[in-house]
């Protein structure tokens, strides 16, 4: 009779747990807001687009908002559908292209009651799943310890980047609900136990686009922060500037710089837009006969040319050249040159939607000059980082247009 009722008890408990998982959205933020939040309603026919998992809710996308006072840049708010059903919560922005950047749906909401509307809950969780996510790759490891710990919409934590160089973390805003949260992403970051600095970096002119004065951003206390270091990544040595381009370092081509060195046996190889030297150094580390980096920033080539004597690499093999990506191809295809592996990885030429077309121009001319550079047979790898130009689905078009631009017969 006794294991009977602990069995019904237990069934009852069972019950329970399920009722309370299967909560609504809008129950769960009103246990946790009882005076309620605002509600950004979309526009029929929306819907779908959200919970297939895209993270930005444009402002074309939005019907109308419901709730006084009317939500601020960087407040929480609910997403709903055309009957005012939430769907998922993020950060609203009054300004911005993206009015509002998803943060959880209604599904992950009922799987984790605890962040529900709450920001400082979801950064814990979502930092230590992406810490948790690294070490199951191997991260850090004796020949790596620079790595992108935190990817911006790849973490579920859009506009936030955060890139590890050995005992340094450092942070890239791209939104204005992360330099609301400044000291709590800090202290985040601060409890990782191989972390002994940490370095902000605002995204300025994205930050703009956001709505902020920019001349009122506060950098977190960095004096102890060392403004160069050297690490390492798939057993090749580099010093980086912390003072450089957007991190330092392009720590979310990783993957990609280990590929070109399995490729490059025999090999010309020509780096174009080669920043301090990433793809050129694992080019020659693969065994490539000849490699030449590209680019126009003389800091840059300082660091690259740094990196070959760093890795004991012979300087016969590998040069770097201070020129613009665009005269040096059309000048080596006057010469009638052209490389083996050609690797074109332009800055973001399209950092905001409104320039999506002007970009999209660059990009035709640079990828027509690098696939006329590639011999017949040959292998080109080329690189967008403007989220404008992927997100919209315009490089493969780009890429198509220009390969028709080399087709034809007037050019």
């Amino acid at each position: 009779m006794q294991r009977q009722v602990q069995v019904r008890l237990m069934k009852s408990l069972a019950v329970s747990s399920l009722r309370a998982a299967s909560s609504s959205l809008q129950e769960l933020a009103f246990a946790h807001h009882p005076k309620g939040v605002a509600k950004v309603v979309l526009k029929k026919g929306k819907t779908q687009l959200f919970k297939d998992g895209s993270p930005m809710v444009y402002s074309g996308a939005v019907d109308r908002i419901v709730g006084r006072p009317p939500p601020r840049t960087g407040d929480v708010v609910l997403v709903a559908d055309g009957e005012e059903r939430p769907i998922g919560w993020g950060m609203y922005n009054s300004v911005s292209m993206f009015c509002v950047r998803m943060m959880q749906l209604e599904d992950e909401a009922k799987r984790e009651p605890f962040c529900v509307l709450d920001v400082e809950k979801l950064l814990e969780t979502r930092i230590d799943a992406a810490l948790e996510l690294r070490k199951s790759l191997g991260l850090p490891a004796a020949n790596t310890n620079a790595f992108r710990l935190v990817n911006s919409e790849g973490d579920r934590l859009s506009g936030l980047i955060v890139d590890v160089f050995g005992d340094i973390a450092i942070i890239a805003s791209s939104a204005a609900w992360v330099e609301k949260y400044k000291p709590e992403i800090e202290a985040c970051i601060s409890r990782i136990g191989e972390i002994n600095h940490i370095n902000w970096r605002p995204s300025t002119e994205i930050l703009k686009e956001e709505g902020l004065d920019v001349s009122n951003l506060k950098d977190l206390d960095s004096s102890t922060c060392p403004t160069r270091t050297k690490v390492i990544e798939n057993g090749i040595c580099y010093t980086i500037s912390l003072e450089g381009q957007k991190t330092g370092f392009y720590a979310d081509q990783r993957e990609n710089r280990q590929f070109i060195s399995t490729i490059s046996n025999g090999h010309r190889v020509l780096d174009i837009c080669c920043y301090s030297g990433g793809f050129a150094l694992n080019a020659a580390r693969g065994g490539a006969t000849n490699v030449t980096g590209i680019d126009s920033s003389l800091p840059a080539l300082e660091l690259a040319k740094e990196n070959i004597v760093l890795n004991n690499m012979n300087p016969g093999r590998i040069s770097f050249v201070k020129e613009d990506a665009t005269v040096f191809m059309k000048d080596a295809l006057s010469r009638n040159e052209s490389w083996d592996i050609v690797i074109l990885d332009p800055p973001k030429l399209a950092p905001r939607k409104k320039v999506l077309q002007s970009a999209s121009g660059m990009y035709r001319t640079l990828n027509s000059l690098a696939m006329r550079l590639t011999k017949k047979g040959g292998f080109l790898m080329t690189c967008s980082c403007s989220g404008a130009m992927t997100q919209s689905g315009m490089f493969l078009r780009v890429l198509q247009a220009s390969n028709l631009f080399l087709l034809e017969p007037s050019q």
